[in-house]
């Protein structure tokens, strides 16, 4: 257990002002210019239009008097009765609205929407009127929205990061009436991710899913046998958080029962995903349905580890989605039981910005120039691009190759004194890599070594007579054969066997 630095507040005393503040008004801080429109059309747009009766990752809920569904489709809302038969889109068009949940009382759903340019959690009546955005973040995103029991507050989860594109999550609560919210946990870096708020009816609990796998940070091939994600459990009266649930497999998408009796949550077994019930008194465990889609606990997460799921009012049963289809999960037997749906799908795709590029030009510019050195005389220039040498004269002229050579690359290119010779380095997977010196007038490059090896950074002597080079040793790309006797050699300029000059 460790101990929330956060002072705990109850419900009653968050103090929120009338009206937020010009800050997150639409179009501050870009000049007075008008803010980005989700819903215009950007660029050449179509419809399409299509009948379907699966969909892919949708959360779903259930109204408080156990009669209708709502849930998400391709960044759509619908609603639908409990039953199954035709979805009624309540909320659709450009914007992303997803995470969609029934008020306790039925009058509202909240629901995450990228409308304003940003996620924030937005409310809506049932159908899918009276619109309005609960939060106006601009830097931050919001989404995965809970409601207290009394219908005043949403707790939803407010996403952060740093220098990275990945993020780390925090709770936050929120009026429904608006203003800046309340902090209620605080992120463990900025690249684990804590997401799934689930409140207790009481308001005094706060659970949510946190990634605690080691590290510090996220990691690109994780264990799902061991533990990526626990529930972690916030009492808003003491201020602690304890990590609730945790065991092999993971613990995740935490969900309570109507009375507060039970928690169900996700969990990894072997392979698949399972749906667990945990008896809050006793701490009792049981699998109940092993039916689930893949859960997302080696992903990045920032939208939950698996779509949103509901009890109905009576306990009884569990309404989620798995394999494409919505499903009705007995709470006592797991018999799962399919809840047919038909929806009318209406999309609008833009048609993706393209520029022609020619396959392969004669001639292109070149971005990135190693190793440029001018000439003695300052008349020409020689560097490596595209992994050949190349000599242009100065101020203007056409780059030309040094060598005819087409095996290997050629790095490190150095002039001789008087600026009749370059030396320079060469390297292939075959070969490994040699000293040589080519006439910068043209003809055939001769090496100064015998022996393979990693070799960089060769110089000519102020006299021209002597080039002095760096043995070095391989690495993960180049491999480690010939990578002993390291150290700083001298070799003839006319040819001849080298000299060690110092160690390394």
């Amino acid at each position: 257990m460790h101990h929330s630095r956060l002072i705990p507040l109850a419900l009653a005393a968050l103090v929120l002002p009338a009206a937020v503040g010009a800050q997150n008004s639409r179009g501050s801080g870009n000049g007075g210019a008008p803010a980005w429109d989700v819903t215009a059309a950007h660029g050449e747009t179509k419809e399409v239009s299509f009948e379907t009766t699966e969909g892919t990752w949708m959360s779903v809920d259930v109204s408080p008097d156990g009669r209708t569904l709502v849930f998400d489709m391709l960044g759509d809302i619908y609603t639908m009765p409990i039953t199954g038969g035709e979805a009624r889109l309540v909320r659709g068009g450009p914007a992303w609205e997803v995470q969609p949940r029934f008020s306790p009382d039925g009058s509202r759903i909240a629901f995450t929407s990228d409308r304003d340019g940003v996620d924030n959690l937005w409310v809506m009546s049932p159908d899918g009127s009276d619109a309005r955005a609960v939060t106006k973040e601009r830097e931050t995103q919001v989404n995965s929205p809970v409601w207290s029991a009394d219908g005043m507050y949403l707790v939803g989860r407010k996403h952060f990061r740093n220098t990275r594109s990945l993020g780390a999550g925090e709770m936050w609560l929120y009026h429904v009436g608006g203003g800046s919210g309340l902090q209620l946990t605080k992120r463990r870096n900025w690249e684990q991710n804590a997401a799934e708020p689930e409140l207790s009816r009481d308001g005094r609990y706060l659970y949510y899913s946190e990634d605690v796998s080691p590290g510090g940070g996220f990691q690109y091939n994780r264990d799902p046998f061991g533990v990526i994600y626990v529930v972690q459990r916030l009492d808003r009266e003491s201020g602690e958080t304890e990590t609730y649930l945790r065991a092999p497999g993971g613990s995740l998408a935490p969900r309570l029962s109507p009375d507060g009796r039970t928690l169900a949550f996700i969990r990894r077994v072997d392979t698949a995903s399972v749906l667990f019930l945990h008896d809050i008194e006793s701490g009792r465990e049981r699998a109940l349905y092993d039916g689930l889609s893949h859960d997302q606990q080696e992903a990045w997460s920032m939208f939950g580890t698996y779509p949103g799921y509901s009890w109905t009012p009576d306990g009884r049963s569990i309404v989620l989605w798995a394999r494409g289809k919505l499903h009705r999960v007995d709470t006592q037997t797991g018999a799962a039981a399919e809840i047919p749906f038909r929806a009318q799908v209406r999309q609008t795709l833009t048609a993706a910005a393209r520029y022609p590029t020619p396959v392969a030009p004669d001639t292109f510019d070149v971005r990135m120039l190693r190793w440029v050195s001018v000439a003695p005389d300052g008349r020409s220039v020689a560097y490596t691009a595209l992994g050949k040498v190349w000599v242009r004269p100065l101020p203007e002229g056409r780059p030309r190759r040094l060598t005819s050579e087409e095996s290997g690359w050629e790095l490190y290119p150095s002039w001789s004194p008087d600026g009749r010779s370059i030396t320079y380095t060469t390297w292939s997977d075959s070969a490994y890599g040699a000293v040589r010196v080519a006439p910068v007038a043209g003809g055939r490059s001769r090496a100064l070594t015998s022996v393979a090896g990693h070799y960089v950074e060769p110089a000519f002597s102020p006299d021209g007579g002597t080039v002095a080079y760096r043995r070095i040793g391989g690495d993960g790309s180049r491999g480690q054969l010939w990578s002993r006797d390291r150290g700083v050699y001298l070799v003839p300029a006319a040819g001849g066997g080298p000299r060690r000059g110092a160690t390394q």
